[in-house]
């Protein structure tokens, strides 16, 4: 018969002591006599070693009821006296026993499922754990951390997908005077985050990913600075003035013929070359130093510094770090806190110049004045809300103009995350949620404004 998982002790059956040997020059006790009868009168009263009064009896179930009551016995979700006579049973029926421990092994297969995204601040401690111990030699600049974070978060999601969701439709969004949705592969999308990274690349004189790197010299930790941050200038023109392939600068044309020249590779190989880019890109600044962080890098229509573009590119990894997981329906966090704040932050810088396009463009409906560089104009307060908000002036009549409370003609709130998603031209300008006070008409002119942010 096997044996009896978990099987408890009856209570009332103790198991019998080995008889003992009796012991050399020590009497034994003489069994008692019989106890006579007593006579008629009151109950004495029990004595504590007196034998206990036998257990109740358990309920009787039959065998059909038994053998029903084995998956809720495994689960340890019968009652007291359910467990005991199904216990019992199994001690006289190998058929149920048998179930019962194919049942209880089962049970150790249950668990309670567990998310396999990462918490978005591990890294971050881990880090600041292995940074207390042994700062680094090199460390990286506070303004590539978000990119570095967003980069490394982005590839775990693409190692917990594993190779077969590369050509999983995934829907992209920007705004284009109005809303523009159009659907690409997940290959396509890292694709896209390889090409527009490279126009970083290009900036610091690096070779495309996947070839041989430029020989920069030796490197030493000491007297860096702006001295390399020229170094990288030079190399990159060197680069240009060999005639290397280069492809287009504008984001959306850049990523066209990125398709075009790599669109053949499987999504793996994509991967790795999108990640040996993003390594690079970090390592060389980290190496740079402060020096590099006044670097200009053209997208071709505008420019951004180096440290803004490190910026821009954490918040195109996470957005699309985010259009992959909805597509696959995979768990995925905003990003840090004080990662999200530098971002908002730089749209927020952002929204006064986007603003004046719109208003040379004639998209623009709220009047504005003439005001100088440096003057005083109206303003709009930014109030984002949750975690990385913050406040914000923005002038309306001029990006230069300074804007203050003093001068502030309307207020707006929302959410931080939301205020991203606006801002990547996921959410409609009329259909986000804010509070608003003030003048509608500016209101809605950095709304639509802070859509013109997004592209592809």
């Amino acid at each position: 018969m096997p044996r009896v998982p978990y099987q408890r002790e009856q209570r009332n059956s103790p198991a019998p002591e080995p008889e003992r040997e009796p012991e050399m020059g020590r009497p034994q006790a003489r069994p008692l006599p019989p106890e006579a009868p007593r006579e008629s009168g009151p109950e004495p009263e029990q004595q504590s070693w007196e034998r206990p009064q036998p257990q109740q009896a358990l309920p009787h179930y039959d065998h059909r009821t038994l053998k029903s009551l084995l998956g809720a016995w495994a689960l340890a979700a019968c009652s007291r006296d359910e467990s005991l006579a199904v216990e019992v049973h199994l001690t006289d029926c190998a058929t149920c026993a048998e179930e019962a421990l194919r049942l209880r092994d089962a049970v150790g297969l249950l668990h309670q499922e567990e998310s396999l995204d990462l918490d978005p601040l591990l890294r971050a401690r881990v880090l600041e754990g292995c940074l207390g111990r042994r700062p680094a030699r090199i460390p990286v600049p506070e303004w590539a951390g978000p990119y570095d974070a967003e980069a490394a978060r982005l590839d775990a999601l693409l190692r917990d997908l594993g190779d077969t969701y590369w050509k999983a439709p995934v829907a992209l969004q920007w705004h284009e005077n109005g809303p523009v949705s159009t659907e690409f592969t997940v290959a396509q999308v890292i694709a896209h985050l390889t090409a527009v990274d490279g126009l970083v690349a290009r900036s610091l004189g690096l070779p495309a990913p996947g070839t041989e790197p430029v020989s920069e010299g030796p490197r030493t930790g000491h007297g860096m600075g702006m001295g390399v941050g020229m170094g990288l200038a030079a190399r990159a023109r060197m680069r240009r003035a060999r005639g290397e392939a280069e492809f287009p600068l504008p984001p959306s044309e850049r990523t066209a013929a990125h398709w075009a020249a790599y669109g053949k590779l499987p999504g793996a190989t994509l991967r790795s070359l999108w990640r040996e880019q993003s390594h690079n890109l970090v390592r060389t600044v980290s190496f740079a130093g402060g020096g590099a962080a006044g670097l200009d890098v053209d997208y071709g229509h505008f420019q951004l510094a180096l440290q803004d573009a490190f910026l821009d590119r954490a918040f195109e990894c996470w957005i699309h770090a985010s259009d992959i997981a909805d597509a696959v329906d995979y768990p995925y966090d905003p990003p840090a806190p004080r990662n999200l704040n530098r971002m908002i932050d730089l749209a927020a810088r952002m929204l006064p110049s986007a603003l004046a396009d719109r208003r040379r463009a004639g998209l623009a409906t709220s009047p504005s004045r003439l005001v100088a560089a440096g003057t005083r104009g109206r303003s709009l307060l930014l109030e984002v809300e949750g975690s990385g908000g913050g406040r914000w002036y923005l002038p309306l009549d001029s990006p230069g103009a300074v804007a203050s409370e003093d001068e502030m003609v309307a207020h707006v709130a929302m959410d931080g995350v939301e205020f991203c998603q606006l801002a990547a031209g996921h959410i409609e300008p009329e259909r986000i949620a804010i509070g608003q006070d003030g003048d509608r008409d500016a209101i809605r002119d950095v709304l639509f404004a802070a859509a013109s942010l997004s592209r592809l």
